[in-house]
């Protein structure tokens, strides 16, 4: 096909989506979401950047399907509308400084409620410390169930015995008080915004097989409370507003880029207790994950109170059957949010098959120019990292990635200045805005494939979807534009704070 034709075609679902956007869309996109398209794009603009005590909920903390729970009603609606390949999942990472130990917390659902699908899968793996992993998994996906508006999820794979109890919980229950669950729950998991229970009765997830009697038996438990510190920018979607719709596969968004946790977790009968610890969260949803990609965080620098960094990318689908390569780097740092992604600058990467991972963005479409390098190293000798599973669009949950958290990280911010049209945005005089800030708790990943050599590429957008993502930024400059000019002057008063001029 012609690719000024596919380019043609792009244009105009761009230009419907853009249009349904702006004028028509009062009500929610999907049966599961209550927030319109006004909001959506409200939350990418905002009034102002300053930053709050405690984020926002994050776009995409919620559910993107019908649960099959029981509590949930009938099922005739997930028949109807659920016939295509869906997953959902949701990462959690927590990172005790003292011991220098990590634990991952990996949920997914798989094709919750389509009867016509063999891949249906409620699971968790959890990753502990010199690559130790668990994993527990249930094909009844009705155990699963998931709030719609706000973070809240949960699956209780089992039952204690005491029949008062289930009598008084009943089937169609979601969300328990914490003294029902700990009288109730022999097995399973609850996830509220800020509060995080499990006690999990699972299997060695280095062996083949995640269901009952395929590996050695494991236990694990957690009990925590978190304290938000970063969501993401002042509550974005991770991939822009254009996230909010399914053509784009898959999808991405960091729930808390930083946060402070306080409780407890018990990893092979070893009890870690921890106060403030760092804590960090995202989610993906589509058909599957794609089909290459890496993924780097940190947010555990040496004498930094609050710097976290994300970087990732991928390959994905596109309409019409493409695919495209793209990639972030993005910043808080003292709650000020640095964003290099295609629609914002320029993002390019440097990742090898295992044991180096390079990203290097300059952001110059914005109020907040500024250029960012962050390298995370690992000996592949030393540090072969663990594989492990992860949802396939036609396989299921399979092995399919390989990760670490104990790569060395190095990071460096500089701020940039217009420097006139002959050179462009240039980094200001004196030192950087983060310098070298180290790490030796970073997590990196790769997955998919194949991975037969270093991959180096840089982030690009096609010009019709650049374009709209851009909008935000447009209607914001527009906006401040428009304002009377003693506000005007408080805006910018602001914005020269933010970047330290």
């Amino acid at each position: 096909m012609p690719s000024s034709f596919i380019l043609g075609k792009r244009f105009i679902l761009a230009f419907l989506l853009s249009s349904t956007v702006a004028c028509f869309f009062g009500v929610s996109f999907q049966s599961h979401q209550t927030t319109d398209a006004r909001s959506f794009l409200h939350l990418s603009v905002g009034a102002d950047d300053e930053p709050t005590t405690v984020p926002k909920s994050t776009p995409h903390s919620g559910r993107h399907f019908l649960p099959s729970h029981p509590a949930f009603g009938p099922s005739w609606r997930r028949r109807l509308f659920r016939r295509r390949r869906f997953m959902e999942g949701w990462y959690y990472r927590l990172t005790l400084p003292v011991e220098k130990v990590s634990f991952a917390i990996i949920i997914s659902i798989e094709d919750p409620g389509n009867t016509r699908s063999d891949l249906r899968l409620a699971c968790i793996q959890v990753i502990g410390p010199e690559d130790t992993y668990l994993v527990q998994a249930d094909k009844d996906d009705t155990k699963f169930w998931a709030l719609k508006d706000v973070q809240g999820l949960g699956c209780t794979f089992s039952y204690k015995s005491d029949a008062i109890a289930l009598d008084k919980i009943g089937k169609a229950t979601t969300v328990m008080s914490r003294d029902d669950w700990e009288k109730s729950v022999k097995s399973g998991f609850q996830i509220m915004p800020t509060t995080f229970i499990g006690r999990l009765e699972g299997y060695d997830g280095t062996e083949n097989g995640a269901l009952e009697g395929q590996a050695k038996s494991m236990t694990c438990e957690f009990d925590f409370e978190v304290e938000p510190v970063c969501g993401w920018g002042n509550s974005k979607s991770t991939a822009g507003w254009l996230s909010h719709f399914s053509v784009f596969e898959p999808h991405w968004q960091v729930t808390m880029a930083d946060g402070n946790a306080t409780g407890r977790f018990v990893w092979q009968n070893k009890t870690y207790e921890f106060r403030d610890a760092k804590f960090y969260a995202e989610k993906n949803w589509g058909a599957g994950l794609a089909s290459k990609w890496y993924w780097t965080q940190c947010n555990s620098f040496e004498g930094y109170e609050q710097l976290s960094v994300t970087a990732g990318g991928g390959t994905r689908g596109i309409p019409f059957g493409g695919k495209e390569s793209l990639g972030m780097v993005c910043v808080h740092y003292n709650r000020q949010f640095f964003e290099a992604v295609p629609w914002t600058g320029t993002m390019s990467w440097n990742v090898t098959t295992w044991g180096s991972w390079v990203m290097q963005g300059k952001a110059t479409y914005g109020d907040r120019p500024f250029e960012v390098l962050v390298s995370y190293q690992v000996d592949p000798l030393k540090t072969p990292g663990l594989v492990f599973r992860a949802p396939l669009p036609g396989e299921g949950m399979v092995y399919f990635c390989r990760d670490t958290f104990e790569a060395n990280v190095t990071l460096t911010v500089w701020e940039l200045e217009w420097g006139g049209k002959k050179i462009g945005y240039v980094r200001k005089q004196g030192s950087p805005l983060v310098d070298h800030a180290f790490s030796q708790q970073g997590g990196a990943e790769v997955g998919g494939g194949p991975w037969w050599s270093t991959w180096t590429a840089t982030s690009e957008l096609s010009k019709p979807v650049l374009a709209l993502l851009r909008i935000p930024v447009w209607m914001k400059s527009r906006g401040r534009k428009l304002l009377p000019s003693g506000r005007n002057q408080k805006v910018n008063g602001q914005h020269h704070r933010q970047t330290g001029s």
